[in-house]
């Protein structure tokens, strides 16, 4: 909506009004939000309405309305405005004390300048976008690898990844990451992605590391294709210390929007699990870490990974409260605490040492990164057969909320049953308070932010209320726990706010059986690949939970939607085996609670 601003609001945007000499245009832009791949919270975008000059900001009981068609009063000394390319300086009496006539071009509250700010043009691939200050262009690059070409006309980066819309699970470019695994895991079972066209033509996949091109297919619209990624040795071997390996990562780019999965390894195993990759344009520079204790027995680690996106990334790590027990290397003591510098692609591995637990740190970084939490390999609870793999790619702090749904897994192979689990519930930030609908024997105050809530072997489902941002990760237990097969597994809860209406899933076909698991509100029609779910069970607050078994399709691909927006988490199982993951969701930034 286009308003007429009076001088005393165009001042705040460093815009005035001249006198009658000539008539200004101004656009005002008071605030805006804070955009992915920065470590400020986010903000909000305010409208700027019209305000009478004449009205004292003093009491009045005055009912006279102002005039609509005065002539506005003079402009605040010192703005500057543009009369075309002439600069002028406004003396706060209805004149200027300076007027320039500008070899350049005129911008309003600047004076003269080279370019217009955020103005754009193209030379060949490249973008030049003119800086705030008006004396000069950055460059950038329309990367035909996501489907980019630079427009001449609009001087900017067009194609389909270049208007992906609203924040979401869906992308074009991410960051497959090797995590730490078992020594005696089998190599021989790939670490792959898959990768699922979310677009209505073909995509075609680039997947590099460092300037080495690693594989490069297409996948045709609405199909699945799986890609095998060599090991990276320095991330998988061993338990310790705390790393930095350069380029350790890979890039995949896409032409079209695409989701990613890893899985670490591909195929059913003793030691495994995967992760939604979260795409580059929804990182941030602000993390809370979820991981798992060190376990002793085996001198086996939890660990989180920081992966970088772009050069001179500097990375601030925080151990959770009091700090815990860190093997030190990489820039990070043995506490947890520590600063690292990293480059495109470069990974930062930090690995706890024996009695810690690095769930409830913190990661921050002044450019975007990427957080994926997890263990080598250990049992839940320590204790109870056997040992698997965890690993989760994190959601943003931005993206948290205070809302949630918890249920546990189906059983298997009694499919009537479920699968207890445990739950922590990890505060963002100081004096969290939190209630359980229905109610759980669990605490209900948070003190300080990283600390964390467990809820042991619990096969309940509840809503968590909190009052503050908080992080939600379930846990598979052990095969040995006795609630039939499979081994632990690692998720995130999904906030209700970033719940939607449809998703796009993989369940890798491999594995012995596939289940998604659906929290929807009492009466969505919710469908999988077409069909109608049914068999729904209240799992209170107004939603239920429905325990689906996926069929194999021909991709392992599958579509799932709802008159009204619900949340889904995918996994697979098999003797002592599992993997889970949310099978998708929003990544919108949420204004603080």
């Amino acid at each position: 909506m286009v308003r007429s601003l009076s001088c005393a609001v165009l001042a705040l945007s460093l815009a005035a009004c001249g006198d009658s000499g000539g008539q200004v245009t101004t656009v005002a832009n008071p605030t805006s939000a804070t955009a992915p791949g920065t470590s400020a919270s986010t903000g909000d975008t305010s409208s700027t309405t019209s305000e009478d000059p004449t009205t004292s900001s003093a009491p009045t009981t005055s009912t006279t309305t102002p005039d609509p068609t005065a002539p506005p009063g003079p402009c605040p000394a010192g703005d500057i405005i543009c009369d075309g390319d002439v600069a002028q300086v406004c003396d706060g009496m209805g004149g200027y004390s300076d007027e320039t006539q500008c070899a350049g071009e005129c911008a309003p509250g600047l004076g003269c300048v080279d370019c217009i700010p955020g103005t754009k043009k193209c030379e060949g691939q490249n973008v030049f976008t003119c800086n705030e200050d008006g004396n000069g262009y950055d460059e950038g690059f329309c990367d035909p690898l996501l489907g980019l070409s630079c427009d001449d006309q609009g001087g900017g980066c067009v194609g389909a990844c270049a208007q992906l819309g609203s924040l979401s699970y869906i992308g074009c470019e991410y960051y497959p990451t090797v995590t730490q695994q078992y020594d005696i895991f089998d190599l021989n079972n790939p670490f792959a992605v898959a990768v699922s066209n979310a677009a209505d033509a073909t995509a075609m996949v680039t997947v590099t590391r460092g300037d080495e091109l690693i594989a490069q297919v297409t996948v045709p619209a609405a199909d699945v294709k799986v890609v095998t990624l060599p090991f990276v040795n320095e991330l998988i071997q061993g338990s310790g210390p705390t790393k930095h390996a350069k380029k350790g990562a890979y890039r995949l780019r896409s032409t079209k929007p695409v989701t990613v999965y890893q899985f670490m390894p591909l195929n059913a195993a003793q030691s495994n699990d995967a992760s939604l990759l979260l795409p580059v344009n929804t990182w941030t520079g602000n993390y809370l870490v979820a991981s798992w204790q060190y376990w002793n027995d085996y001198l086996l680690p939890g660990f989180y990974a920081v992966v970088a996106s772009q050069d001179n990334t500097i990375v601030k790590l925080q151990g959770p409260p009091g700090g815990t027990n860190t093997q030190a290397g990489g820039g990070v003591d043995n506490t947890g605490n520590g600063m690292a510098l990293l480059n495109t692609g470069d990974v930062l591995t930090v690995f706890a040492a024996a009695g810690g637990d690095l769930t409830g740190s913190f990661v921050r970084a002044d450019k975007p990164v990427q957080v994926i939490g997890g263990h080598e390999c250990t049992q839940i609870p320590i204790g109870v057969e056997a040992c698997d793999h965890l690993e989760e790619s994190l959601f943003p702090i931005e993206t948290l909320s205070g809302e949630y749904f918890v249920g546990p897994p189906v059983q298997t192979p009694d499919n009537a049953l479920e699968k207890a689990m445990f739950v922590r519930i990890v505060a963002a930030e100081d004096d969290t308070n939190l209630v359980y609908t229905p109610d759980q024997a669990a605490a209900k105050k948070l003190a300080k932010a990283g600390d964390f809530i467990e809820i042991a072997s619990t096969v309940d489902r509840f809503k968590v209320d909190a009052d503050k941002r908080v992080l939600v990760v379930q846990y598979m237990v052990g095969q040995g726990a006795g609630y039939g097969t499979s081994d632990p597994a690692m998720v995130q809860a999904v906030p209700i706010l970033q719940y939607r209406e449809d998703y796009i899933v993989y369940a890798n076909k491999l594995w012995v059986e596939n289940f998604a698991d659906i929290i929807a509100p009492d009466g969505a029609t919710v469908t999988i690949d077409g069909a109608m779910v049914t068999g729904f069970e209240p799992i209170g607050g107004g939603y239920s939970l429905a325990h689906v078994e996926l069929a194999d399709t021909p991709t392992g691909g599958h579509t799932m939607s709802s008159n009204i927006k619900f949340g889904v988490t995918t996994y697979g199982v098999m003797d002592y085996g599992s993997y889970w993951y949310p099978g998708g969701l929003d990544l919108a930034l949420l204004p603080p609670r």
